[in-house]
Parts: structure tokens; sequence; C-alpha cells
């Protein structure tokens, strides 16, 4: 049986077969030139958002990134623009599940980069990434040990110099008692090295007489525990403390009101929290560094395997020197003291070193 053909149509079956065929083998060729794929951000809370400003501020910063990326995509006039899409991951205050919820994470191999915050959290991921080599890292509030190979992950960490020892200082200045103290959820090598020391250095060059105590509240979130140790200091003769655990805040600020103690705060603008015991606030900027390095990843400029640190000259790390309250709870001779500290700060004109035992200040 002979079947009639159509000469045209058959040519034109031919050539849309062959450019298909083509199509299959080149795929890029069906997309324009400078096109931009989606990319997916997971955000890895090491916490609770609600219980930490930290947490919440890295959080905000990155979501304002994505949003900026994506709003800057509807600008243009290219329709190939790609979208970033955003994961916000809690894991909950139990340390012992972050590694395993990090790395159930990492597996799903959907996440161009995983962005966290927490100096615990280079170690925790190192073993991960050389499990998934394809998978990224950005790390706020962290470093990288000097002399690792961590070519998949980038960290920001703070000059917290800079933050403990003004916070020191004003409890130095502030303290009728000479005793100060800091009551840390637990205890790190940040913490050890960094905060504690610079926090007691700035109390007793404010007042060589200051004593400072330190408390360890054991976990990030047992606010009844924060309130048993501020008040143990109490009873000690503690009357200004600085706390740095999480939830556990919560407590601190309970018991200090009561014991008509007073507070130097991390993390935020915390006076509202509570206004009269609460007197200074000193926080790193979590929502800036987190949109600018998210935005610095979209734009392809990471440098893999390095540390940045940034400190108070740079516009990360703050003192609320101007808000209301903080005026109406500090005497102007001790505000006056604590400006000419944060200007000599910004203009390198103190010299905070590398351990506490080389501070070079100078007479305020």
């Amino acid at each position: 049986m002979k079947f009639k053909t159509n000469t045209k149509n058959s040519i034109y079956t031919f050539m849309m077969a062959a450019a298909m065929a083509t199509l299959a083998l080149f795929p890029s060729c069906s997309k324009k030139e400078g096109a931009k794929k989606d990319i997916s951000v997971a955000v890895f809370i090491p916490g609770i958002i609600a219980d930490s400003p930290t947490y919440a501020h890295v959080a905000e910063g990155v979501t304002q990134a994505v949003e900026n990326y994506n709003s800057s995509g509807e600008d243009s006039k290219s329709k190939n623009s790609g979208k970033a899409k955003l994961f916000v991951m809690e894991a909950g205050t139990n340390q012992a599940e972050w590694s395993t919820k990090l790395t159930a994470l990492a597996a799903e191999g959907t996440y161009d980069v995983i962005i966290s915050s927490n100096p615990s959290m280079p170690a925790l991921a190192s073993p991960i990434a050389k499990q998934f080599p394809s998978q990224k890292f950005i790390f706020l509030d962290a470093a990288l040990e000097e002399g690792s190979n961590e070519e998949q992950i980038y960290c920001i960490s703070y000059n917290q110099r800079d933050q403990a020892y003004v916070s020191g200082y004003i409890a130095g200045l502030y303290s009728t008692t000479g005793k100060v103290g800091l009551i840390a959820a637990q205890e790190y090598p940040i913490m050890n090295n960094i905060l504690y020391p610079y926090f007691a250095r700035g109390a007793q060059d404010a007042n060589p007489r200051t004593e400072s105590f330190f408390s360890i509240v054991g976990n990030w979130y047992d606010a009844s525990k924060g309130a048993e140790l501020c008040q143990a200091l109490s009873d000690k003769g503690v009357d200004v403390v600085l706390p740095i655990c999480g939830g556990a805040s919560q407590g601190v600020i309970s018991a200090a009101t009561e014991k008509n103690m007073h507070i130097v705060w991390f993390d935020e603008n915390g006076f509202k929290k509570a206004p009269g015991t609460i007197i200074s606030c000193c926080m790193t900027d979590q929502a800036k560094a987190a949109s600018e390095v998210t935005s610095q990843f979209f734009s392809g400029n990471i440098p893999w395997g390095t540390t940045k640190t940034v400190g108070m000259a740079d516009g990360y790390v703050k003192y609320f020197h101007d808000d209301p309250e903080y005026i109406k709870a500090v005497d102007g001779k001790i505000r006056a003291k604590m400006d000419l500290l944060i200007e000599l700060l910004k203009s390198g004109g103190i010299d905070l070193g590398q351990t506490a035992d080389e501070v070079d200040m100078p007479q305020i």
C-alpha cells in the first residue's frame, strides 16, 4: 500500500525534529544569553527567633537582601532574571540536635548557601562540608580557626572586644558597690577569651577598685536559673550585671528589677524591656551584616575560606548614647565619659590589643 505524502509538510516535520534534537543536545541555547537561575537560600537559626534578638536580626537581614534582589529583577527589562527563594529553619535550643538538623538541611541539596550565626557553627559545619562538597556556608558572629582549610565556609566576626569593653566600662562607672557581674549562657572560646575578660577590664579601667564576677546558666533558655544567678550576685553586693544568656535574660531582668540592680544590655536597643533597670545598650548590627553578606553572595563576591572582622570603627558595633531612657538613667558626667570612649574606639585612639591584658587605655 502506498501512502500519499505532502512533501512540504515532510520537510517541515524533518526540520522541526532536527531543531528539537539540537536543543536537546545544547539546552543552554534555548535560553537567552545572560539568563540568571533561581537562587535558594536557607537561614539556620540555632535556637528560637522569638527568644533571641541576635537571631531575629539575622533572619531580618537575609530577608531584606532577598527582597531587594527579587525587586531588582522585577525592575529589570529582562524577563530572565532569576529569583531568590528563602527558607528559615529554627533548630531549637537543644544544641545536641543542631548538627543533625544542619546535616539534614545540607543533605537536601536544595540550597545554594546556608546562612547562620553562632561562634560554634564553623566547627559544627566542618565535617558536614566534607560530606557535601558543593554546599556553601556563611556564618556571622563566628570565625574560622587560623590555618583551617574550609573553602566552603565564609565567616564574619565582630570585634566584640569593643562591645564587651564598653559594657564593662559603663558598669564600672555606674556601680556604687564596686562589684559587677556577667551572667553567661555557657562557656565557649569567645566568652572565655574575649567577652568576660574585656568586660572585667573595662570595669576596672573605669574604676580600679571594681571587682567582677562570672556566672553560668548552662543553657540559653532557663529564665528561672537566670533569676537565681542574678539574686546570688546581688547577695554578694553586685549592683550592675551584663546578661549574655538568650532567653534566660528574662529571668535576669526580673531579678535585677526586684533587687534594685542595673543591667548593661547586649544584642539590641533593649531599654524598653526594663526602663530604669537597663542603663545601657550596645549591639552588633547583625541585620546590616546579614543583609550585606547575602547581597555579596548574590553577586558572587564571597572570599570563601576566610574570616572578615568588623567592629565599632566599621559601624557594626553600636552604642545607643541618644536614647531617652539612657539619658534619663545615666548621669551627664558618666555619659560624657562614655561619649569620649566611643569616639576614641571609633578613631583608633584606644588600642584594645589581642588580650585584655594588652589594653592601652588613655585617661578619660
